[in-house]
């Protein structure tokens, strides 16, 4: 018998430390991936666009360290970039086009300043119209021969000493150079050529930001390239390959996709064109272009985003999750262990209490979207506008049932010894609980508290529409109320719309899972806080 229960304690004992085991092991696989993914928003290569990106946004960095590399930079990028216009003149013709028209009408007005005579200027005109429109012309065909038959007409007007030392000058010389390129190119295939040279631009602008001769773009995320190694090196990889549905074998008509150098000479698009180049030139020399160096960029937990979250950190997220957990906590705590103290002290064991907290126990398993509902029905109307307020008290009135519960079996764990002799030394029961029952459940009551935090912290759905945003302005936090009637960004919030809300989101994940492990990381900071609190508590009755 006794061997039995030997053996029955050692199978219990295996079976919890297994329990406990498998939570751990899960906790991990959970935890791990994200904070490893997370990480890499703290962590990475940053690129000279990276700096370029910090100094014109957030005015940070040394600016003639940035200068010096910038020019190292411009002068690794030079020829990659000089060799795509040079072929983007081949084939998008509207630069050239705009070139000869400008020249055309540059033209006129130099004739009228060399106060050319009327009849002389007319002519003059009319022979620069007829060079323009075979040069447009030239442009606009796919027929190479017709395109060079063209071009002759147009240089056999290049001894003309009237358009020599003229602005129109330089049509000739568009002239030449587009000769040149009909060699390099197959204008059966320019339709071909565009689609691809389009998608070539994109890569280089994501790499090294606007294009030379383009405008600084409006958007930030447009305005500077690959502001991190890794992110360089995914369009990289665009900007060589591209993806060609090809038959999965001979008898097979079923379609696969390939990926396909674009300077492949058998397959590539461009293989065999004056681009070609180009792609091995950048895949080669990209480092010195980009100059990746390592950085820890710990600012992301202060700094403020750009829209969409594509540049920058989380610091207001953070911001207003503290608020908003700490809000909530003031609310709820001092409402929460006085519901319980008046159940357990005062009230009477009877249906009217049973009911009360069968009602709280409901509450506690409420979903937590119906509390957002709420709160936008009743918190919103109430204040009259989302914000701080009416969210933090969304979340008091979610975190309620629980402190509620945790307090009143805290307080209902003091010995009864203690109220005892309280009240036989003298003291009344109010004062027995707050100099004695209190302090005594202490302990109790930050464990309900603790776990209210990190639910307050982590929820999404109460503050959905009670006062959370996506992107608004950071509170200013005075003595001064009015920032509490203003909405704010929240880490939990921001998870959800970086997620499911926004195109550009999708293109830096290291900034998603960055927000998650920062969540991660507060909400574990702020229960550490509330252990030590509540060790040091114990330690205190103990009388340690």
């Amino acid at each position: 018998m006794t061997l039995w229960r030997q053996i029955k304690n050692a199978f219990f004992t295996a079976l919890c430390s297994s329990s406990v085991l498998f939570l751990a092991v899960a906790l991990m696989l959970f935890l791990f991936p994200m904070l490893w993914k997370g990480s890499k928003a703290v962590f990475f290569r940053k690129t000279v666009e990276f700096d370029k990106m910090q100094k014109e946004l957030f005015k940070r960095g040394k600016a003639e360290d940035l200068e010096r590399r910038t020019a190292q930079t411009n002068q690794a990028r030079r020829e990659a970039l000089d060799l795509l216009e040079h072929f983007s003149r081949g084939i998008d013709t509207a630069l050239l086009s705009r070139e000869a028209r400008s020249a055309y009408q540059q033209l006129g007005r130099h004739l009228r300043y060399l106060e050319v005579a009327d009849e002389e200027y007319a002519r003059l005109r009319e022979q620069a119209k007829e060079i323009r429109d075979a040069f447009l012309q030239a442009l606009d065909t796919v027929d190479k021969a017709e395109a060079e038959s063209l071009l002759d007409t147009v240089d056999a007007q290049r001894s003309n000493s009237r358009f020599q030392n003229s602005p129109f000058e330089i049509v000739f010389s568009l002239s030449k150079q587009y000769r040149q390129i009909l060699q390099e190119i197959d204008l059966s295939r320019r339709s071909e050529y565009a689609a691809e040279l389009d998608i070539v631009k994109t890569e280089m602008r994501k790499l090294f930001g606007p294009l030379p001769g383009e405008s600084v773009p409006p958007l930030p995320q447009d305005r500077f390239g690959a502001t991190r190694w890794d992110v360089a090196q995914k369009h990289l990889h665009y900007l060589i390959y591209q993806t060609k549905w090809v038959p999965s074998g001979k008898d097979d008509k079923r379609l696969i996709p390939k990926q396909i150098r674009r300077d492949d000479p058998d397959e590539g698009i461009f293989g065999k064109t004056e681009l070609a180049p180009l792609f091995s030139m950048v895949e080669q020399n990209l480092a010195a272009m980009l100059q990746p160096r390592p950085t820890i960029y710990w600012r992301y937990f202060l700094d403020d985003s750009t829209a969409g979250h594509y540049f920058g950190g989380a610091g207001p997220e953070v911001l207003g999750t503290l608020l908003l957990t700490v809000l909530s906590m003031c609310f709820a705590v001092p409402l929460g262990v006085l519901s319980a103290a008046y159940l357990v002290e005062y009230a009477a064991d009877g249906i009217t209490t049973r009911v009360i907290r069968t009602c709280i126990n409901t509450l506690a398993g409420v979903p937590s979207i119906v509390y957002g509902l709420f709160g936008l029905a009743f918190f919103v109307l109430m204040v009259g506008k989302p914000c701080i307020l009416s969210a933090s008290m969304t979340l008091a009135l979610l975190v309620l049932p629980v402190i509620i519960r945790a307090s009143e079996e805290a307080i209902r764990a003091v010995p009864q010894s203690y109220k005892e002799a309280s009240l036989a030394l003298g003291a009344g029961k109010f004062r027995t609980f707050l100099t004695v029952t209190l302090p005594a459940a202490g302990p109790g009551i930050l464990t309900g508290i603790i776990l209210s935090l990190s639910r307050a912290a982590g929820e999404t759905a109460p503050i959905l529409f009670a006062g959370a945003v996506a992107l608004g302005p950071i509170p200013n936090i005075g003595l001064h109320l009015k920032w509490l009637f203003q909405p704010t960004r929240a880490l939990s919030y921001g998870c959800y719309d970086i997620t499911v809300g926004d195109r550009l989101a999708m293109q830096v994940p290291h900034n998603q899972f960055g927000m998650v492990m920062t969540l991660i990381l507060l909400v574990l900071v702020l229960n550490l806080a509330a252990i030590f609190l509540r060790w040091r508590m114990s330690r205190k009755l103990q009388g340690i």
